[in-house]
């Protein structure tokens, strides 16, 4: 494991770095391109077929739509007590075609295995089911395995094969709440919850959620921290300083639960490129694979309606935002030359 000085070292580092030439400016959403999904959009995914997978919280199923943003069905087709999702967090399609869905309110990670078009009525057998405490975020990793973030653990990432035996364990808390109080260390796991994210080459990004910084860290697959992130921009500071006064005023009550917004709410990684983009607000954060910021952009419906993002999908020729509410939005990628 690379050392907490070092890694403080690549913080400053990448937290002083200037920005590129692109300017802080506005991005409009092009349409609406999936409008019925309703509240709570936790996660999308798409698979090689160019099929869409929702995942709304609460739900008890993954809806699914075609590539003309048109819903063709669910998964689970027909929710059971056994196989519904109770509160859905975060959902990915592993290397093996596998949807696998972080169920926080079953306290489970639950693996439904797909066939033929992905219809409801062609879904086999139930799903495979493993527990772990209140997960959180989940990534795919190749060769079976998945990452997965959760509210409790000791450590940030607990990786697990495609059967659900437990191969490892790595990560260290952020110490954000100091003091004595016997009820902080609750309040300074639950700052450390973060979203996941992985690239093509088994790398792996913890986006800090709650951190007043927005802070990603990335690992490879061992645990081996080789980047960390945090961006000190001076748009962000007055959420930064709420934050910290949010996270000072909790710890001097801490019989109450935490509560807190989200400062990162979303990540998604380039797999080719390895470039970073995360949703704080209605801001998306662009960062180069070296840990510079390539762009800064305040993200708006075609109605011109600030979009705050809760999941991110990368896709060659745009990004998918997607909105608590409002829907999931089609977005030209800025970093990129329009055709």
């Amino acid at each position: 494991m690379l050392s907490r000085s070092f890694l403080a070292a690549l913080a400053l580092l990448s937290a002083t770095m200037p920005a590129q030439a692109q300017a802080d400016r506005e991005l409009m959403a092009r349409s609406c391109f999936i409008c019925d999904a309703g509240v709570g959009v936790r996660a999308v995914a798409r698979d090689s077929a160019g099929r869409y997978y929702v995942l709304t919280a609460p739900g008890p199923a993954v809806l699914i739509y075609g590539a003309d943003g048109k819903r063709t069905g669910q998964l689970p087709a027909k929710p059971t007590k056994e196989n519904s999702i109770v509160f859905g967090d975060d959902l990915v399609l592993d290397s093996t075609g596998r949807l696998v869905v972080a169920d926080r309110g079953a306290n489970a990670i639950k693996v439904f295995s797909l066939d033929g078009e992905l219809a409801p009525s062609e879904v086999e057998g139930p799903p495979l089911i493993f527990p772990i405490v209140a997960p959180t975020s989940i990534a795919s990793l190749g060769e079976g395995e998945l990452a997965v973030a959760t509210l409790r653990s000791d450590r940030l990432v607990t990786v697990f094969d495609s059967t659900g035996k437990i191969l490892r364990a790595f990560g260290e808390p952020t110490q954000v709440a100091t003091g004595t109080d016997r009820g902080l260390p609750t309040l300074n796991r639950f700052l450390n919850i973060g979203r996941l994210a992985a690239d093509s080459a088994g790398h792996l990004y913890y986006a800090f959620s709650y951190l007043p910084e927005p802070t990603v860290r990335k690992y490879d697959r061992y645990g081996y921290a080789s980047l960390e992130i945090e961006l000190n921009a001076l748009d962000l500071y007055p959420a930064a300083q709420a934050t910290r006064r949010e996270i000072e005023r909790q710890s001097q009550n801490p019989g109450q639960s935490p509560q807190l917004k989200p400062i990162l709410a979303a990540v998604a990684v380039d797999p080719a490129t390895q470039e970073i983009w995360v949703a704080h607000g209605g801001l998306l954060i662009h960062f180069g694979a070296d840990g510079s910021r390539r762009g800064l952009y305040r993200t708006y419906t075609p109605a011109g309606v600030r979009l705050e993002a809760t999941a991110i999908l990368l896709e060659p020729d745009r990004l998918l935002l997607a909105s608590d509410s409002l829907g999931i939005f089609d977005f030209p990628r800025p970093d990129k030359p329009a055709k």
